[in-house]
């Protein structure tokens, strides 16, 4: 199925106008998939290649009128070198143990959870999520999602929530301890480890989210070189000074 009848046989719905979450001053409205729709990990895998995200249960992906700035990326794993600083990062933090827990949201990861958005994201909203809120926003119950746990001997650093297609990983979300991450740079592992581990299953590429220039928390996807971007309905190669 290409990428247009995935979409064709769905109803698709457009949200009401709501201020950007990832730039300031400017308002945003989504194309979401009917929520009554039967989900499947196939249809969804193809419908991230269409430049759709999941939220949740909830298959959406920005429509707004006068902006294009969020262009959906994918990192191509065997064509993938980790730089010089990436390098660095994984000599840094080889002692950590990676524990996969597949769907088992524990209880353990709240306080991580709220620690890391106290510090990174005060006061947008998500730092008064309850508990099964916040799980329900990582896991959808028609999809595999790993959650991916780091660990420096008994301490718990940090959880990636990463979504298991057919021809990839797509990274759902990945909180830290906010010490231990700026120092460790557990972000920019997490990634690495998912193309690593991409490319251990024999999996084509790893979807690390939307690619926004004008972002300083979402312009960091192309420090993964080589990055493509989905752009006027094509994958194209996506360079570090941008497109």
């Amino acid at each position: 199925m290409n990428r247009m009848s995935a979409e064709a046989s769905l109803n698709l719905y457009i949200t009401a106008v709501h201020p950007c979450p990832y730039l300031p001053e400017r308002e945003a409205v989504n194309l979401l998939v009917d929520p009554c729709y039967k989900m499947t990990v196939d249809l969804y895998g193809r419908l991230l290649e269409s430049g759709f995200r999941r939220s949740g249960t909830d298959v959406y992906r920005p429509h707004c009128k006068s902006c294009s700035a969020c262009v959906s990326s994918r990192i191509p794993v065997d064509d993938f070198k980790p730089n010089r600083s990436q390098r660095r990062n994984l000599q840094l933090n080889k002692d950590l143990r990676v524990i996969i827990q597949r769907k088992r949201f524990k209880s353990e990861y709240d306080d991580l959870y709220r620690r890391y958005i106290g510090q990174r994201h005060a006061g947008g909203g998500m730092d008064k999520d309850s508990v099964t809120t916040f799980a329900g926003f990582l896991l959808a119950d028609w999809c595999q999602t790993l959650l991916v746990e780091f660990w420096d001997d008994q301490r718990l650093l940090a959880v990636a929530a990463v979504d298991e297609l057919k021809n990839g990983l797509s990274s759902v979300y990945t909180f830290f301890d906010p010490e231990e991450g700026e120092a460790r740079g557990l972000g920019t592992f997490a990634v690495l480890w998912q193309i690593a581990h991409a490319r251990q299953c024999g999996l084509a590429f790893v979807y690390p989210g939307y690619w926004i220039a004008e972002s300083p928390k979402m312009c960091y996807k192309t420090r993964f070189q080589p990055i493509e971007g989905l752009i006027n309905g094509s994958w194209n190669r996506l360079t570090s000074e941008g497109k």
